[in-house]
């Protein structure tokens, strides 16, 4: 099923553009949306917001690129992560929610004792060994994780699971830009029967933005 009818969507409904309305269709329709986008697109907000709709645990998940030099800055390893999430926090503004009450923080017990929290960042080195079943996972940045990492992770995710990837295949911050699995595995579940492959071509920031995006090396 799409998107509601009657979910005015946090206000978005009526200015959706014909490609984003498709992006958020297919998240309620299928098992996996991959989005290739450029930045501005609204890709995030629109996939945390219907991750909310969805109703299941949002599983939000990041690759570190400078995880060799995580462990020796200072800090707890959420805050050595947090710069990592400001495109989640940004998101969740966007549709009215409060970061520091939705997103898990284990250090804050009187967030925990409220129940409001739905959304758990996690960096890509989690994923080995674990299970993730009944959740919205949206895989952030997804072009700064190698074809290995990709393949750690989505194999650990059930059928139970909803599952967007997020990415922009000419936006590759990986020190060698030919390791990354995005397009990789894009072009592996372009044709499966529970995925879709979608664009969003659109820049809501303005023409500097885009006409920096379409600066190509």
């Amino acid at each position: 099923m799409p998107l509601p009818k009657d979910s005015l969507f946090y206000g978005f409904a009526e200015k959706l553009t014909d490609e984003q309305r498709i992006y958020i269709d297919s998240i309620f329709d299928n098992r996996l949306t991959i989005v290739n986008a450029r930045s501005g697109t609204g890709k995030t907000t629109l996939a945390v917001g219907s991750a909310k709709i969805i109703g299941k645990p949002l599983v939000y998940v990041f690759s570190p690129v400078e995880e060799g030099k995580m462990g020796f800055r200072p800090g707890t390893q959420q805050e050595k992560e947090a710069e990592y999430c400001q495109p989640l926090k940004d998101a969740l503004l966007e549709i009215n929610e409060n970061p520091s009450q939705v997103i898990f923080d284990e250090s804050n017990i009187d967030q925990l004792k409220a129940g409001h929290v739905w959304v758990y960042p996690k960096s890509h080195v989690f994923a080995r060994g674990t299970n993730i079943k009944d959740s919205t996972v949206i895989i952030e940045e997804s072009q700064n994780f190698t074809r290995g990492e990709l393949k750690k992770l989505l194999t650990r995710i059930h059928d139970s699971c909803t599952v967007i990837m997020i990415g922009h295949d000419g936006q590759c911050d990986l020190p060698n830009a030919s390791k990354s699995g995005f397009v990789p595995y894009l072009d592996h579940f372009r044709d499966e029967p529970y995925a879709k492959v979608c664009e969003l071509t659109v820049n809501f920031r303005g023409k500097l933005a885009q006409k920096a995006d379409e600066l190509t090396w």
